[in-house]
């Protein structure tokens, strides 16, 4: 645990009318306003949507504060051109539509993979966390395999879609799925392997190139990275800091187990998805699956706590045990985004008092320990 990798994060948000929460196509002028106030804002695949990337990070309060920055100027930006930015992982209005962003590679997804590009509006997090190489990543990525649903858990965020409670914590996580290299990834025994997988998918046609790879984890396509992307964008600045925290860890840990040459979980493919799906239903206040253990069904915040504990050598290695730890026990009291949504929806039902709560909370920048 001497070698502590660096880390950065990528926030995916909504643009949604300041009156009625509605998505609004205005990614383009945010992103120039932004640009002109030195933040660089990625245009998404529709025009509803933008993304902050962070800088290379070599801490969690390093982290917190670039998250923060970058999290106010993407609303003042968004304002600026009379939106409202929301950390949602879809849209709880019923959108009119999603005009696709005009980028030459936008429009061939689109004319490739039709009403699955158009009904897109889906806003994740994506954690990087550097590795050495290729043959790295592929073995990080094996190992983090039971551990995925948990952190898809923690981050749930899509509870109320199209005015409605859709009767899952992260409903983004199913609709996500639709995607035909989405998900929890196949077990690869090789960068060989995993090369011949990504190049029949292209063949197919199922990607048209490898950052078309959806998996929940995977070999950055463009960094010496592992990326870690099945989290819905969450809610605060304080939940992205704890999800990261924990990948981080997590892939510490991995590559310890792999120097010590430890073998690797070879879990069945319906048992990820199994988990994958109980994750995305229950969320951070029900149940999930113990892929560590024998399968069986605990409460998420148990099993949670206890992937806190299986870290702690990392964590500490971090200085970020006591922050994980006591960040899970506040979080899983006061809510995550899932909660947050359906405590505002109960109230009157009312799709508006939902759009105020996720504004909120996306502007909530709690302070952590140091």
């Amino acid at each position: 645990m001497t070698d502590l990798p660096t880390f950065g994060v990528e926030e995916e948000f909504l643009l949604v009318d300041h009156r009625d929460g509605a998505p609004v196509p205005r990614n383009q002028a945010v992103a120039e306003y932004a640009a002109a106030r030195g933040v660089d804002l990625q245009l998404e695949l529709t025009r509803c949507q933008v993304e902050t990337t962070t800088a290379v990070m070599n801490s969690s309060g390093d982290l917190r504060a670039e998250l923060t920055r970058l999290r106010r100027l993407a609303t003042e930006s968004a304002e600026a051109q009379r939106a409202r930015l929301l950390a949602v992982a879809l849209p709880p209005t019923v959108p009119h539509a999603f005009p696709v962003t005009t980028k030459e590679r936008y429009g061939r997804i689109a004319d490739r993979f039709g009403m699955i590009a158009h009904e897109q509006g889906i806003s994740g997090c994506h954690v990087h966390v550097a590795v050495p190489d290729r043959a790295a990543a592929v073995d990080v990525s094996n190992r983090l395999r039971p551990y995925l649903h948990l952190l898809l858990a923690l981050s749930a965020n899509s509870a109320i879609y199209r005015n409605t409670d859709s009767g899952y914590a992260s409903f983004r996580g199913v609709l996500w799925t639709r995607w035909p290299s989405a998900g929890p990834p196949p077990y690869f025994d090789s960068v060989e392997s995993y090369d011949a997988v990504v190049d029949a998918l292209t063949r197919a046609g199922a990607v048209l190139d490898d950052g078309m790879l959806y998996w929940d984890v995977r070999p950055s396509a463009n960094f010496p990275t592992v990326e870690v992307r099945v989290a819905d964008v969450p809610a605060t600045v304080a939940e992205t800091v704890l999800l990261a925290t924990l990948i981080r860890a997590a892939v510490m840990m991995a590559l310890d187990a792999r120097e010590r040459g430890e073998a690797v979980p070879r879990l069945a493919d319906w048992t990820l998805r199994a988990a994958h799906w109980k994750a995305a239903h229950d969320g951070l206040d029900g149940e999930a699956m113990d892929l560590a253990g024998d399968c069986s069904v605990a409460p998420a915040r148990v099993l949670l706590a206890g992937f806190i504990e299986r870290l702690r050598p990392a964590l500490e290695a971090l200085g970020d045990y006591d922050m994980a730890r006591d960040e899970l026990a506040r979080i899983a009291e006061q809510g995550n985004g899932a909660m947050r949504q359906c405590r505002a929806w109960r109230g009157r039902k009312e799709v508006a008092d939902v759009i105020d709560e996720l504004a909120t909370a996306t502007t909530t920048f709690e302070q952590l320990p140091p």
